[in-house]
């Protein structure tokens, strides 16, 4: 793992061939800075269906930022530690470009996953608050019975966010119980010091690499900013698999 670059090192992507092509191919619309994650951001009335997904900025030099893990026990990870292309998604349950990108897109890239050619790595953050804290605390919870994509999945359905009543303690509660967990054990583990600890090092990791727009991801390393379309992702994983010879 590379020591975390600076805030600067982020907002200006490394976005080298591949995936610049691939977002200028599909003639992708760039979106201001607060467009994606920033909770100060005023609304816009518009869905995310009808804001520009994302920016892409050009890199300054090509660099690449290896952030995976590779932890055998983590629970917000799915394929195999051997993969040999990892994405890395910095994603909040009250953003509802995660939302979009989570349905329209995360089955493509669960497919790569199931595929063994793939490990990707959820970094649930909370920059949208105390309902974000909430929910990522409990996909965590959800993660520790073996259960974080199903639960994920559930605080995106149908593509949008939940509100805040749905993310109260009984109700994250009461879809865990909908979804088959042990209600009593994601109790506990909803209120555990560990399940905190966990989102917070997840946080920690997104303010130190300046991850201040969700969705964010590495993708074999290199950074995209924002919920861009399905294929532009299929692509770029394509090419990064060619690069490993996959």
């Amino acid at each position: 793992m590379s020591s975390a670059p600076s805030r600067r090192g982020w907002l200006t992507p490394i976005l080298i061939g591949v995936i610049a092509a691939v977002l200028l191919a599909t003639s992708i619309m760039l979106a201001s800075k607060g467009s994606g994650g920033d909770p100060g951001a005023e609304p816009s009335g518009e869905t995310p269906a009808q804001q520009p997904a994302g920016e892409v900025v050009a890199p300054e030099a090509p660099q690449t930022l290896d952030m995976a893990r590779l932890e055998p026990d983590d629970p917000l990870a799915v394929g195999p530690l051997d993969a040999p292309v990892t994405l890395v998604v910095y994603s909040d349950y009250q953003c509802p470009y995660c939302a979009q990108w989570a349905t329209a897109t995360g089955p493509a890239m669960l497919d790569y996953a199931e595929a063994g050619r793939l490990r990707i790595e959820y970094r649930d953050i909370t920059l949208f608050g105390d309902e974000s804290e909430r929910a990522a605390i409990a996909a965590y919870a959800a993660g520790l019975q073996g259960n974080y994509t199903d639960f994920h999945e559930a605080l995106f359905a149908g593509g949008d966010t939940r509100s805040p009543n749905e993310l109260s303690e009984d109700a994250l509660i009461a879809l865990a119980g909908d979804l088959g967990l042990d209600t009593d054990e994601f109790a506990v583990d909803l209120t555990s010091e560990a399940a905190a600890q966990a989102v917070l090092r997840n946080n920690e990791e997104a303010m130190a690499i300046g991850a201040f727009s969700t969705p964010s991801f590495l993708l074999d390393g290199q950074p995209i900013v924002g919920a861009h379309p399905t294929d532009a992702f299929v692509t770029a994983m394509e090419q990064a698999l060619a690069r490993h010879g996959s």
